[in-house]
């Protein structure tokens, strides 16, 4: 009987093994309830897999960052390995293996960042940076950089709202909350999971004066 269910999730940081996911903390986690996992079904096209791993790649291979407290819904797909071999500025678009080298352009890192999350079946496309605390709306397409504590969807995915006021958005992002100790933010967890911009502040403030 499969012992999957839609309560079961694998914590990424003890189950990615390809050196080219790189997972920050120890929160962030995959709902795999649904399929085989994060590296076999989400994370697609990335070399250092276990068939491609000890061989030689011809080309730099584009990373993936995922910070830490990071929510990924089922489903989602993760794709990598640049433009895939097809060269929209040559005439034909097929990846003809005597000129795959050259055929080959890098789209950059995938960036998830911290306290993001990113909804079921999300298709996030190579090079894409993800905000802090951003959401990613259910069967998105992302194409673009997504900003900080902003809510897109749609396909191609687009900014549906932002989570708070821009001057919150600044206060947040300088207080820096996923770079704090284990300590301090298991302490302040109670500001964090709550609203008052004032209060988190304050709090910072007095925890950093002790």
């Amino acid at each position: 009987m499969n012992s999957k269910h839609w309560t079961r999730f694998e914590l990424l940081h003890q189950t990615v093994t390809n050196p080219n996911i790189h997972v920050k903390g120890t929160h962030s986690y995959y709902s795999d309830a649904y399929d085989n996992g994060f590296e076999s079904s989400v994370v697609r096209y990335l070399h250092g897999d276990e068939q491609t791993r000890h061989k030689s790649p011809p080309w730099d291979i584009d990373q993936l960052y995922i910070g830490d407290y990071v929510c990924i819904g089922a489903e989602a797909v993760i794709l990598m390995g640049g433009n895939h071999t097809h060269r929209l500025d040559w005439f034909s678009l097929y990846p003809f293996l005597d000129n795959v080298e050259q055929a080959y352009q890098s789209k950059g890192d995938t960036i998830i960042s911290d306290g993001a999350w990113i909804g079921m079946r999300t298709m996030i496309m190579p090079g894409v940076s993800i905000g802090e605390g951003a959401v990613v709306a259910a069967n998105s397409v992302v194409t673009k950089d997504v900003a900080p504590y902003s809510i897109v969807g749609g396909n191609p995915a687009k900014v549906i709202k932002h989570r708070f006021d821009a001057d919150s958005i600044k206060r947040l992002l300088t207080l820096n909350i996923y770079q704090w100790s284990e300590e301090k933010f298991e302490a302040l967890r109670h500001l964090i999971c709550a609203s008052d911009i004032d209060a988190l502040e304050s709090a910072h403030t007095l925890y950093e004066s002790r």
